[in-house]
Parts: structure tokens; C-alpha cells; sequence
């Protein structure tokens, strides 16, 4: 029997996963941004339990991770799944609008992070995992800001990995593609500032994604399958991609980079001082 905290089990695949954690008799402790959830609690009586977090206040996220201990004895798996996206060129997404998404998507991951490391180091046993995405790999015009976070987070998880690997924590940064999340509808934000001269450009990414809505590939009851068939593994992943998508377009920026290096690399190399 695992013992999880998960954020955001509002929806997205942390509420995928909460369910199937459930389903094989795992205890689960869920966080949401405001009010309880008794439907998910009656899921399991006992097992399921929901505590109301702001992701954005240090003392918050430590009181429920404090909790969550006690109500689990003990937490296993952390994993980041809160989070929402944000479209608009970087002209136009304000300062502010940035920072909010920052808060919530990075700093809200750190926070609960920081938070669950003191008793898993004290266990030598732990499992810390981020929902991230094929965003935070390969970038596209107007989504810099949200795959910024994600750019951030993919860093904090694989550094975290050096770190905490010499007392038995893991971490997985899963990266998933189009899932039929609600992502793109409910969980999508649009800049409020809007200019004529990105309509062909950046703002295909908001038509794309709002289009799509309700359409994706991805089956988030699956998608939740794969991530605990790979946290399950007795070696598990450092990298998940999820999605045929999220493949095809982290290869193909990997493979640019490559292509990049290669044909750069005489005034790469070019730096270095002159031998004695």
C-alpha cells in the first residue's frame, strides 16, 4: 500500500491518478485551492482525504504536509500535479500575469517539496514527482511563459534527482502531451492583453489548444495506468513522456538542438585560449 500527497486533485491527471491509486487500495491525501471534496473522500472511506491548500503561502503548505503525515503515517509520493496554463506572446503577458502562474506552477511545487523532504530524508525513502510537460521541452510560440514554468520545474526535478538519489528518494518529471483534462478549457488563461500583430503567430497556440478542447489524444485514466506502471518499476524513469505527441515534438526539438551543435561546434570550440 503507497501512501500519496497529491495536489490539485481538483482534476488533470492528479485527480486520474488519485483514483487509480485509490482503486488498488492506496491511501491518498488530495489538496485543493478552496473547499473540501466529498466525492472524492467517498471514493474510499478511510483512504481518501482532502485538505484545503494555498500553494502560494509557506506556512499553509507545511501545516497540510504536517497533516498529511499524520493522516498517512508516513508520506511515499509527493506529486506536483497543480498547475494551469496560460497563453499570449511574451509582449503580451503582463508581469503580474507571469508571476501569478510562476507562483502557483514552480514556486508551489518548491514549496511542497521542501515541505516532504525533512521526513522522507529522516526515512531514506521517498518519491517525488512532477507533473511537467512536452511544453517544458519543446517550446512554441505563445506559450512561453507557462513552458517557462515547466522549463523551470523539468530543471528543479532533475536537479533535486542528484541530490536526494544518496538517501533513496527518486524523482519523476512526467511530461505529458494533450490529455482530455480540461486543460484547455477551465484550466487555461488567456492574456489580457491582446495585439493585432501576433493573430497569425503566437496566438495560433490559443486557437490550437481551445479547439482541441475535449478532443485529445490522451486518456487520463490511462495516462494515470502509465505513470503508476513507471513509479512502480524497480527502477523508475528520471524522464516520462506521455503521449504520442509529446514524443514527437520532444524528438524533434532534440534532435534541432543536436543538428545545432553540430553545425556550430569549430566556433564552439573556438573559445578557448590559445595553448602555451
Amino acid at each position: 500500500m503507497t501512501k500519496w500527497l497529491i495536489t490539485g486533485i481538483g482534476g488533470g491527471l492528479g485527480r486520474a491518478v488519485a483514483r487509480a491509486a485509490l482503486a488498488r487500495g492506496d491511501v491518498v491525501v488530495g489538496t485543493t485551492r478552496s473547499a473540501g471534496d466529498p466525492e472524492f473522500e467517498a471514493l474510499a472511506p478511510g483512504r481518501a482525504h482532502v485538505l484545503t491548500v494555498d500553494l502560494t503561502d509557506e506556512a499553509s503548505v507545511r501545516s497540510a504536509v504536517a497533516r498529511a503525515e499524520e493522516l498517512t503515517g508516513g508520506i511515499d509520493r509527493l506529486l506536483n500535479n497543480a498547475g494551469y496554463g496560460l497563453v499570449g506572446a511574451i509582449e503580451e503577458v503582463s508581469i503580474e500575469e507571469a508571476k501569478a502562474l510562476f507562483e502557483i506552477n514552480l514556486f508551489g511545487a518548491i514549496r511542497m517539496i521542501q515541505a516532504v523532504l525533512p521526513a522522507m530524508r529522516a526515512r531514506r525513502a521517498g518519491h517525488v514527482v512532477n507533473i511537467t510537460s512536452v511544453s517544458g521541452h519543446a517550446p512554441w510560440a505563445g506559450t512561453a511563459i507557462y513552458g517557462a514554468s515547466k522549463y523551470a520545474l523539468e530543471c528543479v526535478g532533475q536537479t533535486l534527482a542528484q541530490e536526494v538519489a544518496p538517501m533513496g528518494i527518486r524523482v519523476t518529471n512526467v511530461a505529458p502531451g494533450g490529455f482530455r483534462t480540461g486543460f484547455a478549457a477551465s484550466g487555461l488563461k488567456v492574456a489580457a492583453k491582446d495585439i493585432a500583430d501576433y493573430e497569425e503567430g503566437a496566438h495560433f497556440a490559443r486557437r490550437s489548444l481551445t479547439d482541441s478542447a475535449g478532443s485529445e489524444k490522451g486518456d487520463p485514466t490511462r495516462g494515470a495506468e502509465a505513470i503508476l506502471a513507471a513509479l512502480d518499476a524497480p527502477e523508475p524513469p528520471l524522464h516520462l513522456f506521455l503521449g504520442e505527441d509529446a514524443l514527437h515534438y520532444a524528438r524533434d526539438q532534440i534532435a534541432f538542438v543536436g543538428a545545432q551543435m553540430d553545425e556550430w561546434e569549430s566556433l564552439s570550440l573556438s573559445t578557448a585560449f590559445e595553448p602555451a
